[in-house]
């Protein structure tokens, strides 16, 4: 299943790609600009080097009446009378050059190559020909696995020329670490906007954040859960507006909880004088008619229910009511060994040597009932209750509670815990009983699941955060 950002992921991601298409736009534009420039400085510098050699060469191999000037800076009709100098080694004026950068230099003179370094072959045969025939060139190309400058410029007389060609080694590699530079420069900004996006967004979402804490408060019961953020000039209509209605939310439930209350407590009553008359009627059944002792036993069943439901009903309406109940110190051990044991009308709980000593700043009454309602839920709705073990570890405390029915379904092991859900396996009941028991396991901040039983069977978890007394 694809995971969707959150709004906090979407803005760091905003500002990270911002910053990387920034940082890349600006390093494109810096490397464009560098890299022309320095290889522009390149060419110019390889091409008056050349010049000025070819310039020497024709002091050595020539004489003037006038000084002549090296040929980029002279005119076509300068350096007249030109006359050879006898007995001149070309060679030699070739290894007399000042040392430049270049890698090699040639001369065409008088119809041959004469070379210092380097091989004419090498020269593309058009660019000889095009600077023989009195045209300056200069081209990128690439000689024994290196790139080089070739130059060439033509001398004083027709057909001759001198070339020489300029290794481009250091301007590659300046080039290449000015490109790492801006690759690692445009990383460290984006993930520099990435942080930068993270705060943002940290500062930015923090009052949807503590919305969110507000709403799940709400969610769990909690209805006194207000925003504090009434005065903030961009959330206080939000903020206003969900004060509102968790507040009105708050009164309905009370109201509601108070009706609920009002109504068991009205039916208490004749509940209790009901019971009372089934019982005595129970009590004679031997001598009712046949016909009736049935009628009698599902009437004593359904009032039996009716009494669960009524007592269910006014311990949610208690809660719901906004009961604070009381804490006092209890020992885990004792106070579900007894109400797990009268529960089931046997003794089915087991302690374990390390939770003797376990106590728990806790409600007894909210406590007595989580035990008792996981009891009656195996012994009524799960073929019976199989055992109660008390140890210590996880929070502090662990109740297991094993049941013989057929198991909760994976599909069924949260909706049972929520107000009227059954399991679809087992539709008995009304679907308080356990609602009450998550309902007390938060208020004493434990918690409860319900996996599958190794023999067979459903098991309640409960951790409660006890400690030695």
């Amino acid at each position: 299943m694809r995971r969707r950002f959150g709004l906090r992921d979407r803005v760091m991601l905003a500002y990270g790609l911002l910053a990387l298409g920034l940082s890349t736009v600006l390093a494109l534009v810096t490397f464009n600009v560098v890299s022309n420039y320095l290889t522009n400085q390149r060419e110019s510098s390889a091409v008056v080097e050349t010049a000025d050699n070819a310039a020497a060469l024709h002091y050595g191999l020539f004489s003037s009446a006038s000084q002549c000037l090296p040929n980029r800076n002279r005119n076509s009709n300068e350096c007249g009378g030109m006359a050879v100098r006898p007995n001149v080694d070309v060679l030699d004026l070739l290894y007399s050059l000042p040392s430049t950068d270049s890698a090699a230099s040639m001369l065409y003179y008088d119809g041959q190559w004469f070379s210092a370094t380097g091989r004419p072959d090498d020269l593309p045969a058009d660019m000889a020909t095009a600077v023989r025939a009195g045209s300056e060139q200069h081209r990128r190309m690439k000689l024994g696995g290196q790139q080089v400058l070739a130059v060439g410029v033509p001398m004083a007389r027709p057909d001759e020329a001198f070339f020489e060609w300029h290794p481009l080694s250091n301007l590659d590699n300046t080039l290449r670490t000015l490109k790492i530079t801006l690759v690692v420069a445009a990383i460290l900004t984006a993930l520099l906007g990435l942080a930068v996006g993270k705060l943002a967004s940290t500062v930015a979402l923090r009052p949807l954040a503590k919305l969110t804490q507000v709403a799940a408060a709400v969610a769990r019961g909690r209805l006194d859960a207000r925003l504090q953020a009434e005065d903030d000039p961009d959330l206080g209509g939000l903020a206003r507006s969900f004060n509102q209605t968790a507040a009105t939310l708050e009164q309905r439930v009370i109201a509601d909880a108070r009706f609920a209350g009002d109504i068991s407590h009205e039916l208490r009553t004749p509940l209790m004088t009901m019971l009372n008359s089934m019982q005595l009627i129970q009590n004679h059944c031997a001598e009712l008619p046949a016909a009736v002792r049935e009628p009698v036993e599902l009437l004593g069943d359904d009032l039996e229910r009716f009494r669960r439901l009524v007592i269910d009903l006014l311990e949610i309406s208690r809660d719901d009511g906004g009961d604070q109940g009381s804490r006092e110190i209890v020992r885990i051990a004792d106070l579900t060994r007894a109400a797990a044991d009268a529960t089931a009308g046997r003794e089915v709980t087991t302690v374990a040597q390390d939770a003797e000593g376990l106590t728990l700043h806790a409600d007894k009454r909210r406590l007595e009932r989580v035990i008792a309602n996981l009891v009656e839920n195996a012994e009524y709705h799960a073929g019976g209750c199989k055992g109660v073990l008390v140890q210590a570890g996880g929070l502090g405390v662990i109740v297991y509670v094993d049941d013989a029915g057929p198991g909760v379904p994976v599909a069924d092991r949260e909706r049972i815990f929520e107000r009227f859900g059954r399991s679809e396996d087992n539709r008995r009941g009304i679907g308080l009983g356990l609602a009450i028991v998550a309902r007390h396991v938060e208020w004493h901040h434990g918690t409860i699941r319900v996996k599958d039983r190794p023999e067979g069977g459903a098991r309640f978890i409960v951790e409660l955060p006890a400690k030695t007394s």
